[in-house]
């Protein structure tokens, strides 16, 4: 099975386009949150997402953490789904479902011990996938991903394993790492911000190393199967 590749933090019609023809499968867009990088305005979001074609997926990684709010804010970018990037309370996730059905809802869980495995039941029949991510909300509630950091990979093939879910993984993915996360994890995708970037700009070299190295590592990953 093919490794979906999300890049995140697109912040202009050319990176969705970079990313696109690099084989991108899900563009994600950073809105103004406490701690976020690369950054950009809801009306940003808007304008670029309504370029992007089908069937790649447009995510709003959103700080929200009521559903009400979380709607409001899809429905002002217009995106075909949305990263709650913050452990929000189950019963808001339940109501989100009922507000958006037709949008596709990600719930990012912080790998920061093996304690992250207890979140997967509670949000598993109100999302379609989750997202593993490096942030350490417990110790900094604006330490919410995009920082470059790897976590555990051992608790997220856990996770992998026990999720009825989807799991993409992020956090300090790379060209030289992919590969073995990969095969180590086994996500359904990878998900990645700084690795693909030369400073804050989307580098289409190190994408396209970066497409390669997924392709090779869940080449091996089927072939060890």
């Amino acid at each position: 099975m093919r490794t979906r590749i999300k890049i995140c933090g697109i912040a202009s019609r050319e990176e969705a386009g970079t990313a696109i023809s690099a084989g991108a499968d899900a563009l994600g867009f950073v809105s103004p949150m406490p701690g976020g990088t690369g950054t950009i305005p809801d009306a940003t979001i808007a304008a670029i997402a309504a370029d992007v074609p089908p069937p790649v997926a447009t995510v709003l990684l959103t700080a929200e953490t009521t559903a009400a709010a979380i709607s409001d804010h899809v429905r002002r970018t217009r995106t075909t789904a949305v990263q709650i990037v913050t452990h929000i309370d189950p019963d808001e996730a339940a109501r989100l479902a009922e507000l958006e059905p037709a949008v596709r809802r990600i719930q990012v869980v912080h790998v920061e011990g093996p304690e992250a495995l207890g979140l997967l039941a509670p949000y598993e029949p109100h999302v379609h996938a989750f997202l593993l991510d490096s942030g350490r909300p417990s110790l900094d509630a604006t330490d919410l991903g995009g920082t470059g950091r790897t976590h555990d990979w051992t608790v997220s093939a856990r996770i992998v394993a026990a999720s009825a879910r989807p799991v993409f993984l992020a956090g300090g993915l790379n060209a030289r790492n992919v590969g073995e996360a990969i095969g180590s994890v086994r996500p359904f995708g990878v998900d990645l911000y700084s690795g693909v970037r030369t400073g804050t700009r989307l580098d289409r070299h190190k994408l396209a190393d970066f497409v390669r190295a997924v392709g090779a590592g869940t080449n091996a990953r089927e072939r060890a199967a």
